[in-house]
Protein backbone atom coordinates (compact mmCIF):
# COMPACT_ATOMS: atom_id res chain seq x y z
CA UNK A 1 0.00 0.00 0.00
CA UNK A 2 2.57 2.50 -1.14
CA UNK A 3 0.20 4.60 -3.24
CA UNK A 4 -2.97 6.50 -2.43
CA UNK A 5 -6.23 4.80 -3.46
CA UNK A 6 -7.96 5.89 -6.66
CA UNK A 7 -10.12 8.67 -5.29
CA UNK A 8 -13.00 8.68 -7.80
CA UNK A 9 -13.70 4.97 -7.26
CA UNK A 10 -13.27 5.38 -3.51
CA UNK A 11 -15.77 8.26 -3.55
CA UNK A 12 -18.35 6.09 -5.32
CA UNK A 13 -17.95 3.23 -2.84
CA UNK A 14 -18.21 5.53 0.16
CA UNK A 15 -21.41 7.04 -1.20
CA UNK A 16 -22.93 3.57 -1.57
CA UNK A 17 -21.95 2.63 1.99
CA UNK A 18 -23.46 5.80 3.45
CA UNK A 19 -26.67 5.46 1.46
CA UNK A 20 -27.08 1.86 2.63
CA UNK A 21 -26.40 2.69 6.28
CA UNK A 22 -28.26 5.99 6.62
CA UNK A 23 -31.53 5.59 4.74
CA UNK A 24 -33.39 5.76 8.08
CA UNK A 25 -32.36 6.22 11.75
CA UNK A 26 -30.64 3.23 13.38
CA UNK A 27 -31.05 3.58 17.15
CA UNK A 28 -30.28 0.49 19.24
CA UNK A 29 -33.12 -2.02 19.13
CA UNK A 30 -34.31 -1.00 15.67
CA UNK A 31 -34.25 -3.18 12.57
CA UNK A 32 -31.95 -0.64 10.87
CA UNK A 33 -29.50 -0.91 13.76
CA UNK A 34 -29.47 -4.72 13.53
CA UNK A 35 -28.97 -4.53 9.77
CA UNK A 36 -26.09 -2.07 10.11
CA UNK A 37 -24.36 -4.36 12.60
CA UNK A 38 -24.78 -7.37 10.31
CA UNK A 39 -23.58 -5.43 7.26
CA UNK A 40 -20.42 -4.24 9.00
CA UNK A 41 -19.66 -7.72 10.28
CA UNK A 42 -20.14 -9.23 6.82
CA UNK A 43 -17.94 -6.58 5.24
CA UNK A 44 -15.12 -7.20 7.71
CA UNK A 45 -15.30 -10.93 7.02
CA UNK A 46 -15.22 -10.39 3.26
CA UNK A 47 -12.10 -8.25 3.72
CA UNK A 48 -10.36 -11.19 5.38
CA UNK A 49 -10.86 -10.47 9.08
CA UNK A 50 -12.14 -12.89 11.69
CA UNK A 51 -14.82 -11.40 13.97
CA UNK A 52 -15.24 -11.38 17.72
CA UNK A 53 -18.50 -9.90 18.98
CA UNK A 54 -18.37 -8.15 22.33
CA UNK A 55 -21.76 -7.99 24.10
CA UNK A 56 -21.93 -5.55 27.00
CA UNK A 57 -24.34 -4.13 29.55
CA UNK A 58 -24.04 -0.71 31.19
CA UNK A 59 -26.44 1.63 32.97
CA UNK A 60 -29.39 -0.55 32.05
CA UNK A 61 -28.45 -0.60 28.37
CA UNK A 62 -26.95 -3.41 26.37
CA UNK A 63 -25.20 -3.52 23.04
CA UNK A 64 -22.81 -5.40 20.80
CA UNK A 65 -19.43 -4.20 19.58
CA UNK A 66 -18.22 -5.74 16.33
CA UNK A 67 -14.46 -6.26 16.67
CA UNK A 68 -11.95 -7.89 14.35
CA UNK A 69 -9.37 -10.34 15.62
CA UNK A 70 -6.06 -8.42 15.54
CA UNK A 71 -3.85 -8.95 12.49
CA UNK A 72 -1.19 -9.92 11.68
CA UNK A 73 -1.18 -12.80 14.12
CA UNK A 74 1.81 -11.49 16.06
CA UNK A 75 0.80 -11.21 19.75
CA UNK A 76 4.14 -9.68 20.68
CA UNK A 77 3.37 -6.56 18.63
CA UNK A 78 1.52 -3.53 20.06
CA UNK A 79 -2.04 -2.86 18.96
CA UNK A 80 -3.53 -0.10 16.81
CA UNK A 81 -7.32 0.23 17.15
CA UNK A 82 -9.36 2.11 14.55
CA UNK A 83 -13.01 2.56 15.47
CA UNK A 84 -16.31 4.16 14.51
CA UNK A 85 -19.70 3.94 16.19
CA UNK A 86 -22.59 2.59 14.14
CA UNK A 87 -25.62 3.66 16.19
CA UNK A 88 -27.59 6.86 15.60
CA UNK A 89 -30.06 8.80 17.69
CA UNK A 90 -33.76 7.93 17.11
CA UNK A 91 -34.61 11.09 15.17
CA UNK A 92 -31.70 11.23 12.73
CA UNK A 93 -30.55 8.98 9.88
CA UNK A 94 -27.00 9.86 10.93
CA UNK A 95 -25.34 10.11 7.52
CA UNK A 96 -22.46 12.16 8.88
CA UNK A 97 -22.98 10.92 12.45
CA UNK A 98 -21.69 8.33 11.97
CA UNK A 99 -22.27 6.48 8.70
CA UNK A 100 -19.53 8.57 7.07
CA UNK A 101 -16.99 7.16 9.53
CA UNK A 102 -18.29 3.59 9.32
CA UNK A 103 -17.94 3.82 5.54
CA UNK A 104 -14.30 4.90 5.93
CA UNK A 105 -13.73 2.04 8.38
CA UNK A 106 -15.14 -0.48 5.90
CA UNK A 107 -12.87 0.85 3.18
CA UNK A 108 -9.90 0.62 5.54
CA UNK A 109 -10.73 -3.05 6.04
CA UNK A 110 -10.73 -3.58 2.28
CA UNK A 111 -7.41 -1.76 1.85
CA UNK A 112 -5.56 -3.59 4.64
CA UNK A 113 -7.12 -7.05 4.42
CA UNK A 114 -5.04 -8.36 1.50
CA UNK A 115 -1.79 -6.97 2.93
CA UNK A 116 -1.67 -8.16 6.51
CA UNK A 117 -0.62 -11.75 5.85
CA UNK A 118 2.14 -10.60 3.54
CA UNK A 119 5.78 -9.85 4.35
CA UNK A 120 6.50 -7.10 6.86
CA UNK A 121 8.19 -5.59 8.50
CA UNK A 122 5.12 -5.17 10.70
CA UNK A 123 5.66 -3.15 13.85
CA UNK A 124 2.06 -3.20 15.12
CA UNK A 125 -1.19 -5.14 14.75
CA UNK A 126 -4.55 -3.68 13.67
CA UNK A 127 -7.95 -4.17 15.25
CA UNK A 128 -11.04 -2.62 13.68
CA UNK A 129 -13.94 -1.79 15.98
CA UNK A 130 -17.55 -0.84 15.24
CA UNK A 131 -18.92 0.44 18.53
CA UNK A 132 -22.49 0.32 19.73
CA UNK A 133 -24.23 2.78 22.07
CA UNK A 134 -21.93 5.75 21.55
CA UNK A 135 -24.94 8.04 21.59
CA UNK A 136 -25.93 6.67 25.02
CA UNK A 137 -22.67 7.81 26.59
CA UNK A 138 -19.72 6.06 24.87
CA UNK A 139 -20.85 2.73 26.31
CA UNK A 140 -19.42 0.46 23.62
CA UNK A 141 -15.97 2.02 23.62
CA UNK A 142 -15.89 2.00 27.44
CA UNK A 143 -16.56 -1.75 27.38
CA UNK A 144 -13.76 -2.27 24.86
CA UNK A 145 -11.21 -0.04 26.60
CA UNK A 146 -11.86 -1.90 29.87
CA UNK A 147 -10.54 -5.18 28.46
CA UNK A 148 -7.42 -3.90 26.67
CA UNK A 149 -4.49 -5.67 28.28
CA UNK A 150 -1.79 -5.63 25.59
CA UNK A 151 0.42 -2.61 24.82
CA UNK A 152 -1.53 -0.07 22.77
CA UNK A 153 0.25 1.87 20.05
CA UNK A 154 -2.83 4.04 19.74
CA UNK A 155 -6.59 4.24 19.24
CA UNK A 156 -8.14 6.31 16.42
CA UNK A 157 -11.80 7.26 16.71
CA UNK A 158 -13.46 8.20 13.41
CA UNK A 159 -16.26 10.64 14.21
CA UNK A 160 -18.20 12.48 11.49
CA UNK A 161 -15.95 12.73 8.43
CA UNK A 162 -17.99 13.93 5.48
CA UNK A 163 -19.46 17.43 5.84
CA UNK A 164 -17.94 20.60 4.43
CA UNK A 165 -19.05 24.20 3.93
CA UNK A 166 -16.65 26.38 1.96
CA UNK A 167 -18.33 29.68 2.75
CA UNK A 168 -16.40 32.17 4.90
CA UNK A 169 -17.57 31.96 8.49
CA UNK A 170 -18.98 28.45 8.08
CA UNK A 171 -16.59 27.02 10.67
CA UNK A 172 -17.56 27.96 14.22
CA UNK A 173 -15.01 27.69 17.01
CA UNK A 174 -14.93 27.87 20.79
CA UNK A 175 -14.32 31.53 21.76
CA UNK A 176 -10.73 31.05 22.93
CA UNK A 177 -9.79 29.29 19.65
CA UNK A 178 -11.06 31.97 17.26
CA UNK A 179 -8.18 33.13 15.10
CA UNK A 180 -6.11 30.02 15.80
CA UNK A 181 -7.96 27.83 13.31
CA UNK A 182 -9.66 28.54 9.94
CA UNK A 183 -13.19 29.96 9.78
CA UNK A 184 -13.99 27.97 6.61
CA UNK A 185 -15.31 24.44 7.13
CA UNK A 186 -13.25 22.54 4.59
CA UNK A 187 -10.59 20.86 6.74
CA UNK A 188 -10.37 17.61 8.68
CA UNK A 189 -9.51 17.90 12.36
CA UNK A 190 -7.30 15.54 14.34
CA UNK A 191 -7.74 15.92 18.11
CA UNK A 192 -5.49 14.28 20.67
CA UNK A 193 -4.34 15.04 24.18
CA UNK A 194 -0.84 15.86 25.36
CA UNK A 195 -0.24 12.25 26.37
CA UNK A 196 -1.07 11.22 22.80
CA UNK A 197 1.13 13.84 21.15
CA UNK A 198 3.41 11.31 19.41
CA UNK A 199 0.40 9.46 17.98
CA UNK A 200 -1.18 12.77 16.92
CA UNK A 201 1.96 13.84 15.05
CA UNK A 202 2.25 10.51 13.25
CA UNK A 203 -1.38 10.46 12.15
CA UNK A 204 -1.33 14.08 10.99
CA UNK A 205 1.80 13.35 8.94
CA UNK A 206 -0.07 10.54 7.19
CA UNK A 207 -3.07 12.75 6.41
CA UNK A 208 -0.84 15.45 4.97
CA UNK A 209 0.29 13.05 2.24
CA UNK A 210 -3.19 13.31 0.65
CA UNK A 211 -3.33 16.15 -1.91
CA UNK A 212 -5.92 18.90 -1.44
CA UNK A 213 -6.86 17.82 2.07
CA UNK A 214 -6.47 20.63 4.63
CA UNK A 215 -5.59 19.17 8.05
CA UNK A 216 -5.74 20.91 11.43
CA UNK A 217 -4.39 19.38 14.66
CA UNK A 218 -5.22 20.06 18.30
CA UNK A 219 -3.65 18.63 21.46
CA UNK A 220 -5.67 19.32 24.61
CA UNK A 221 -4.30 19.15 28.16
CA UNK A 222 -5.06 16.23 30.45
CA UNK A 223 -8.14 14.30 29.40
CA UNK A 224 -9.74 17.23 27.62
CA UNK A 225 -11.66 18.58 30.60
CA UNK A 226 -10.85 22.18 29.65
CA UNK A 227 -12.48 21.66 26.23
CA UNK A 228 -15.48 19.36 26.79
CA UNK A 229 -16.24 19.30 23.06
CA UNK A 230 -12.96 17.41 22.54
CA UNK A 231 -14.35 14.53 24.62
CA UNK A 232 -17.50 13.83 22.62
CA UNK A 233 -16.46 10.59 20.96
CA UNK A 234 -15.12 7.14 21.70
CA UNK A 235 -11.45 8.12 22.12
CA UNK A 236 -12.46 9.56 25.51
CA UNK A 237 -12.99 6.05 26.91
CA UNK A 238 -9.30 5.43 26.24
CA UNK A 239 -8.15 8.79 27.62
CA UNK A 240 -9.98 7.92 30.82
CA UNK A 241 -7.69 4.89 31.19
CA UNK A 242 -4.52 6.83 30.36
CA UNK A 243 -4.22 5.22 26.91
CA UNK A 244 -3.05 7.03 23.74
CA UNK A 245 -6.02 7.93 21.57
CA UNK A 246 -7.29 10.62 19.21
CA UNK A 247 -10.34 11.65 17.21
CA UNK A 248 -10.55 12.38 13.48
CA UNK A 249 -13.53 14.66 12.80
CA UNK A 250 -15.10 17.26 10.54
CA UNK A 251 -15.84 19.10 13.83
CA UNK A 252 -19.47 18.02 14.13
CA UNK A 253 -21.89 20.76 15.26
CA UNK A 254 -19.20 23.41 14.91
CA UNK A 255 -19.78 23.03 11.16
CA UNK A 256 -22.67 20.70 10.32
CA UNK A 257 -26.12 22.28 10.89
CA UNK A 258 -27.76 18.84 10.50
CA UNK A 259 -26.07 17.33 13.56
CA UNK A 260 -28.58 15.16 15.49
CA UNK A 261 -31.41 16.31 13.24
CA UNK A 262 -33.60 14.61 10.62
CA UNK A 263 -31.66 16.47 7.94
CA UNK A 264 -28.44 14.49 8.48
CA UNK A 265 -29.02 12.75 5.16
CA UNK A 266 -26.65 11.11 2.66
CA UNK A 267 -27.16 13.87 0.08
CA UNK A 268 -25.77 16.52 2.45
CA UNK A 269 -22.25 15.06 2.46
CA UNK A 270 -19.22 16.02 0.38
CA UNK A 271 -18.08 12.67 -0.97
CA UNK A 272 -14.97 14.04 -2.65
CA UNK A 273 -13.85 15.32 0.75
CA UNK A 274 -14.86 12.07 2.45
CA UNK A 275 -12.78 10.11 -0.09
CA UNK A 276 -9.70 12.20 0.69
CA UNK A 277 -10.28 11.74 4.42
CA UNK A 278 -10.67 7.97 3.99
CA UNK A 279 -7.45 7.93 1.96
CA UNK A 280 -5.77 9.81 4.80
CA UNK A 281 -7.02 7.24 7.32
CA UNK A 282 -5.61 4.43 5.20
CA UNK A 283 -2.25 6.14 4.74
CA UNK A 284 -1.87 7.10 8.39
CA UNK A 285 -2.82 3.64 9.68
CA UNK A 286 -0.53 1.85 7.24
CA UNK A 287 2.36 4.03 8.41
CA UNK A 288 1.58 3.19 12.04
CA UNK A 289 1.63 -0.52 11.26
CA UNK A 290 4.87 -0.38 9.30
CA UNK A 291 6.82 2.28 11.20
CA UNK A 292 8.71 1.05 14.24
CA UNK A 293 8.79 4.46 15.96
CA UNK A 294 7.38 4.12 19.50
Amino acid sequence: MTDLPELDALEDRLRLHVEALASIPRPPGSAAHTLAQASIEAHFREAGFAIQRQPFRSNGSHGINVLTVPRPNRPELPLVIVAAHYDSIPDSPGADDNASAVAALMELADALGPLLDGPGPWHARIQLAAYDQEEAGLLGSAAHAAVIKEPLRGMISLEMLGYTDRNPGSQRLPPHMIGLYPDVGDFIGVVGNESSRALLNEVVAGFKLVPNLPVEALAVPGRGEELPESRMSDHTSFWERGLPALMVTDTSFFRNPHYHRPGDLPETLDYGFLARVAAGVQTAVYRLLRDGTP
